[in-house]
């Protein structure tokens, strides 16, 4: 069974005193899991299990300014936290550059988390663990990173790009065990210190938080030719979703469209043109987590990323852990959609809603054409948050700007596009729909 410390005092330190009464007021502290300070809104609690108001006055100015004051500066990613610990607090801030929000965010050490998917860490394959934000990723990242240096010997490095893994400062959070802790100065920066940490510390395992770029996916699979380990999280809920993000897609061997001849089209029994996997996967295993205790387990992620491309049914794991510590393993095959889904058609009919599309650095009027060669409905949209996808030019891309990373923010799929021509944006287009995305 699992143990908690989550130096929860210091971060209620740091609240206004008001909101620090109530929350001892309340109870049931040790599940709690954030607190939302808005201006000019009620101040709330939020748990597991559901959110409670603090009070019915609302938060002033000069509240933030007091909770700003007493923990460490934000950096580039609007995210600080107080030393020695692990909570982290995040800002929202106007036009002006100034704070009009917390998200004070509670930290846990908690041990235990890996005992469902132990054996899996020790077997020197790179792991890519995914799930929803708030199950429990980070925790598991580490508690992995401690277990392998301490309990396996290990040389352990994390690059810790918002201190979230070993917490604020630089004296890492005892949670960590022996491992050393890499800062990243901005997170733009989080490929570079990646190679950094191979090149200068000689790691056996690397431990790394929140890849979302496609530099950080080519940095990936650099270090991991290397023959060093990698454990990590990722941007996504399941292995699906990752061959279906065209930046992310690397980590599992990427994917191509390759054109058959016509004698191996019918001895295939497929249309001549199929999607395969372009190159080995990065991450040899890949663990889903469903909720807390309850994991789905991709073994063989070559295995399963040809079985899906080829409309089979992968092979998985179900792990959850009872509520005595006892690790019940069921092996499964997951539900998936019908084997056409994953060939290329000549066309698609268009979907009963318009596709919602942001662009970014391309021609509008390319997307006329490429719609109607495939037969989609599209909508363009001036607001990532509606969008049902982005797509960008290679070039605007690689600039990383405000609307790239609210789109990574908000789960918005990213479909880079290498030049602002007619051919590319059909291309793209054509893509999406050998993906299944435009059903």
């Amino acid at each position: 069974m699992s143990n908690n410390t989550n130096d929860l005092e210091q971060l209620l330190a740091v609240l206004p005193p008001r909101l620090r009464s109530e929350l001892v007021k309340q109870g049931n502290v040790d599940d709690l899991v954030e607190i939302v300070l808005d201006l000019g809104r009620v101040p709330t609690a939020r748990y597991s299990q559901g959110e409670i108001v603090l009070s019915q006055s609302e938060v002033q100015g000069e509240e933030i300014d007091q909770v700003v004051k007493q923990i460490g500066s934000f950096g580039a990613d609007n995210r600080a936290g107080i030393e020695r610990t692990l909570h982290r607090i995040s800002a929202i801030r106007n036009r002006s550059g100034q704070i009009v929000g917390l998200t004070c965010r509670v930290g846990r050490a908690i041990t235990g988390t890996v005992d469902i998917v132990r054996d899996l860490i020790e077997t020197n394959q790179s792991v890519l663990i995914m799930g929803k934000p708030g199950v429990g990723k980070t925790t598991i990242l580490r508690e992995t990173a401690r277990i392998l240096s301490d309990q396996l010997l290990r040389r352990v490095v994390i690059v810790d790009t918002s201190n979230e893994i070993a917490g604020d400062g630089d004296i890492p959070h005892p949670a960590i065990g022996k491992s050393r802790r890499m800062q990243v100065p901005h997170p733009d920066d989080q490929h570079k210190i990646m190679i950094e940490a191979v090149e200068n510390h000689m790691p056996e395992v690397i431990v790394i938080d929140e890849m979302g770029t496609i530099l950080e996916a080519e940095a990936a699979r650099t270090i991991a030719e290397r023959g060093v380990q990698l454990i990590a999280t990722a941007h996504g809920n399941t292995l699906q979703n990752l061959m279906f993000n065209p930046t992310l897609n690397d980590l599992v061997g990427g994917i191509q469209s390759v054109t058959l001849g016509d004698d191996e089209a019918r001895r295939r029994g497929t249309q001549k043109s199929i999607l395969e996997r372009k190159a080995p996967p990065t991450f040899e295993i890949v663990i889903e987590i469903v909720k807390r205790g309850e994991m789905v387990v991709h073994t063989d992620v070559r295995q399963a990323v040809d079985d899906i491309l080829k409309g089979r049914l992968p092979q998985t794991q179900v792990r959850q852990q009872q509520e005595d510590g006892e690790i019940v393993i069921k092996e499964q095959k997951q539900p998936l959609a019908d084997k056409t889904d994953f060939e290329v058609e000549q066309k698609k009919p268009a979907p009963t809603l318009p596709l919602r599309v942001f662009v970014l650095g391309l021609t509008k009027k390319f997307f006329k054409q490429a719609a109607q060669e495939i037969g989609l409905a599209y909508q363009l949209t001036e607001d990532v948050q509606k969008a049902d996808l982005m797509m960008v030019q290679k070039k605007y891309y690689a600039k990383r700007g405000k609307r790239i990373r609210q789109a990574e923010t908000e789960g918005v799929p990213l479909y880079v596009v290498k030049n602002n021509t007619q051919d590319d944006v059909s291309n793209c287009f054509l893509n999406l729909a050998n993906l299944s995305l435009l059903d």
